[in-house]
């Protein structure tokens, strides 16, 4: 079997790579680097051209293409080849006429756990949507405690008002359910230790981006001052950004995204160095039905997974784009059974869905015309 053709192309606000054989099997792909889909795409054209006439099942030594041949390395490039190698894996499985979970090892669950991030304008509305995803039978809920606003610099009356409303999230849900908080980087190192140490009464199970990643001290400045886990990684592009960040110690959960950090080669890789250190797998997931299967390949095969995105597969342009639709329930998500990913795009569903162009740096910034880190 060799390949013929690498096509990226959107479908909505999603990049996809369709890679097709000269057997007549195809495999689908995502890259989510949202800020820079041009660019990931002609990185795509550019790996494609390279591919045609290659043997699709050599997947370890093409996920190695854009790191051995030139200087430099990057999410651009990294991004680009995790969509080709989902698609990969795709027809790996499509042509043993196994799903991709068995390739790996098999399952290790039978479904896997999601959680639900809930906010409000005030700490009543945040309680309240947690006290309704409690209901509806989630068990692991993120707290996003900063209002509906675009980004803002954190004053100490905000800290206050977001540590209220991490109070009234507990006090509404009580102790059966495990409760995260995400910052999005929004905190100085200072301001996080000070928030931590607030909420560390309210058992919280993870911190997630405290503060921006790219100082490994001032990380370990904050991990090293809270008992609160610190969940980190979804700005890592490769398996050496998160070897980096186990081995300092910094995290308890690191948040890989396999659409930009190499695909499921690589996510597997990664997987296995947090798994070594005591280290639990919380995907970052913000990809079409087509990225969320790969993920749930991976979830589905490793010891170490803890718990991802809610995406609500059924709904919406999600349950229409894909043959079957991936299926979900509150608190969980379904592990697609059929061949490679268990699904097919469904090429007249997507005629509906034209690109939809994001623009990449709108609200972006703080009051004071500073660029925010969000």
């Amino acid at each position: 079997m060799k390949i013929v053709r690498v096509e990226p192309f959107f479908v909505d606000r999603w990049l996809l790579v369709k890679v097709e054989t000269d057997e007549g099997i195809i495999g689908y792909g995502e890259s989510t680097l949202w800020a820079h889909l041009e660019a990931v795409e002609a990185a795509i054209r550019k790996l494609g051209s390279f591919l045609i006439g290659k043997d699709p099942f050599r997947i370890e030594h093409h996920s190695q293409l854009p790191f051995r041949r030139f200087h430099f390395r990057g999410g651009v490039l990294s991004s680009a080849m995790a969509a080709i190698d989902i698609a990969l894996w795709d027809i790996l499985g499509k042509s043993a006429k196994l799903p991709i979970y068995q390739l790996l090892g098999g399952k290790y669950r039978e479904k896997c756990r999601t959680f639900w991030t809930v906010g409000g304008s005030t700490p009543e509305e945040a309680a309240e949507a947690a006290s309704k995803a409690a209901k509806r039978g989630f068990t692991v809920l993120r707290i996003w405690p900063f209002g509906s606003g675009g980004p803002r610099i954190i004053s100490s009356l905000e800290i206050s008002e977001a540590v209220d409303t991490v109070r009234a999230v507990r006090e509404a849900v009580g102790d059966r359910i495990d409760l995260g908080v995400e910052i999005h980087r929004r905190f100085t190192p200072i301001q996080a230790v000070t928030f931590a140490r607030e909420i560390e009464k309210y058992r919280i199970l993870f911190m997630e981006d405290p503060i921006a990643p790219e100082s490994i001290g001032a990380m370990l400045y904050v991990a090293r001052r809270t008992s609160i886990p610190i969940a980190a990684g979804e700005r890592c592009f490769d398996l050496y950004g998160f070897k980096e960040l186990i081995e300092r110690g910094i995290v308890g959960l690191i948040r890989p995204d396999f659409t930009v950090a190499g695909g499921i080669t690589e996510g597997r890789k990664i997987a296995a160095i947090a798994e070594a250190s005591g280290v639990g797998i919380m995907p970052h997931l913000m990809s079409s039905p087509i990225g969320t299967a790969a993920f749930l390949h991976i979830d589905a095969s490793i010891p170490n997974y803890a718990f991802q995105e809610h995406m609500e597969e059924g709904q919406g342009i999600r349950g229409e784009i894909t043959k079957p639709a991936l299926k979900d329930e509150p608190g969980y998500a379904h592990i697609p059974e059929g061949p490679g990913l268990g699904i097919e795009l469904d090429e007249e569903a997507i005629k509906k869905y034209p690109r939809r162009r994001q623009e990449a740096f709108q609200g972006l910034y703080y009051e004071d015309g500073s660029l925010a880190d969000f």
